[in-house]
């Protein structure tokens, strides 16, 4: 693991480090808070998934999640959202909802994308072993949360792992991408035609198919440009109300898509996370 960059926060450390990642095939960058605490002491550790477009430095720079983090004693970690390098494939014309940027949390299995495409594996299991070798986490006090596509990933891998992440939560969530045409472009051109193999990537379908957690935050801008045609927080509330899980979903006025939304209401997700994780 290769650092690029630290600095001082709130009594912690802001580092940003680098590896070679055998899921993806390429050098994968990311960054971690670490708070302030004890010598020999194990913190719980909150991930985060970002949106379409980014990297980890739109949370790393925007989020403002420090100061909650320090108070909290919460290691932050935030990853990039798809592979990048000379040679991984993007979208044919270079639009901003695939490839690069994109990744939608998912291991593809089609072709180009296959080879390099495979998000879910560096996820749920190359990085956390990384973070569990590196850094003071205590790994069974996870949790995770994310924002628009991060959203979708969080919902998707927190439901797929109800015993590892102790809490989930999301920012403006793509809650059914096989229903939105962001997510239909995504599975299609990342996994196939075949809709059934969608489902395990679709929160609104895990829950109809017997995933369960307990309890799940999800702040929406209510006036978020996305809201309407690829969000539909609308079929996540269905959803967990026929499952009986305990959804707070929270449309906050006059709110945009933006990191001005996130930041705002990032201190809330991180003491929400906190009081599950101990």
């Amino acid at each position: 693991m290769e650092t690029v960059s630290t600095n001082r926060a709130f009594d912690g450390v802001q580092g940003v480090y680098r590896h070679a990642s055998s899921a993806t095939g390429t050098d994968m960058t990311f960054s971690v808070y670490v708070p302030p605490h004890a010598e020999g002491a194990k913190l719980p550790v909150v991930w985060y998934l970002s949106g379409l477009t980014c990297t980890h430095a739109n949370v790393t720079e925007k989020g403002e999640f420090r100061a909650a983090c320090a108070e909290l004693g919460l290691i932050f970690v935030a990853p990039d959202t798809s592979p990048r390098g000379e040679g991984v494939p993007d979208d044919p014309v270079g639009a901003y909802d695939f490839g690069l940027g994109a990744g939608f949390y998912v291991d593809a299995t089609e072709e180009p994308y296959a080879a390099n495409y495979r998000m879910w594996s560096y996820l749920t299991e190359e990085l956390p072993a990384l973070i569990a070798a590196e850094f003071p986490a205590d790994m069974d006090r996870q949790s995770i949360m994310g924002h628009s596509m991060g959203g979708h990933g969080a919902l998707t891998i927190g439901l797929s792992f109800p015993d590892r992440y102790k809490a989930v939560s999301a920012f403006a969530p793509i809650v059914a991408p096989g229903q939105v045409p962001w997510g239909e472009k995504a599975l299609t051109g990342y996994l196939g035609t075949d809709r059934s193999g969608w489902r395990k990537h679709d929160a609104g379908a895990l829950i109809e198919d017997g995933a369960r957690v307990p309890a799940l935050l999800v702040d929406q801008g209510g006036a978020d440009q996305f809201l309407v045609d690829q969000l539909k927080p609308e079929l996540l509330e269905r959803a967990c109300a026929d499952a009986g899980i305990d959804l707070t979903l929270r449309i906050q006025p006059g709110y945009d898509h933006s990191y001005y939304f996130i930041s705002t209401f990032m201190a809330d997700h991180l003491r929400w996370h906190a009081a599950r994780l101990g």
